[in-house]
């Protein structure tokens, strides 16, 4: 009875699967905003590129708020788990807006210091696919997730110093075209608040560690 009882309940690693298949959206989100930024892909093939990964992140964050109302037990805390996977699609949700915004502005041309933001978003997106497996294994992998984690944060103060010196940049050149400071600062702020919601997931994964450790 025992036996068949367990073979009924739902499994926890579906969690730690969802997590990593989220992840992988943020990778290839995060790889083709990029290649926007850098100008290695089109704005329409960039553009449809992260709508593609962002749908699926949808499909993956609604699969991981329904496991989590309907599985019995789950590795931790429910409120842990939806915070977590939020925040994840969160991430790539600004994802989506940047080039949204790209879009509707009709920008072709991208700042030094948007690129490099564009870099440092890349960089964090693969920091947090490397963390994430790690969740599997708390105990085990505390301390490497503690150095991921903080590499998440020194990136997006790396991102908050681009943005202060790029808006910077950006006034002195526009001061005869106020309409391109106010388009610029608009991508900008949507690059930041990407960094800002990576930022999210790893204070969650910090929060995760501290708590369950």
């Amino acid at each position: 009875m025992l036996g068949w009882f367990r073979a009924l309940m739902p499994k926890e690693d579906r969690f730690f699967d969802l997590f990593e298949r989220h992840a992988v959206t943020l990778v290839d989100g995060s790889a083709a905003l990029r290649s926007l930024l850098d100008g290695t892909a089109d704005l329409p093939t960039a553009c449809a590129a992260i709508a593609t990964h962002e749908e699926k992140a949808d499909v993956i964050t609604a699969e991981a708020l329904q496991a989590v109302r309907r599985t019995f037990i789950t590795p931790f805390d429910r409120s842990d788990i939806q915070a977590l996977v939020t925040s994840l699609d969160d991430a790539i949700d600004s994802m989506l807006k940047t080039a949204k915004a790209v879009r509707l502005f009709e920008v072709s041309r991208f700042e030094p210091e948007m690129r490099e933001m564009g870099a440092v978003i890349q960089e964090a997106a693969g920091v947090v696919a490397e963390a994430l497996p790690r969740l599997r294994a708390l105990n085990e992998n505390a301390h490497d997730l503690n150095t991921l984690t903080e590499r998440v944060i020194r990136l997006e103060g790396r991102a908050d110093d681009l943005h202060e010196t790029g808006l910077k940049s950006l006034f002195k050149a526009s001061r005869q075209d106020p309409m391109a400071f106010i388009v610029g600062s608009e991508i900008y702020d949507h690059l930041e608040k990407v960094m800002d919601r990576f930022e999210d997931v790893a204070n969650q994964i910090s929060s995760i560690v501290v708590e369950h450790v």
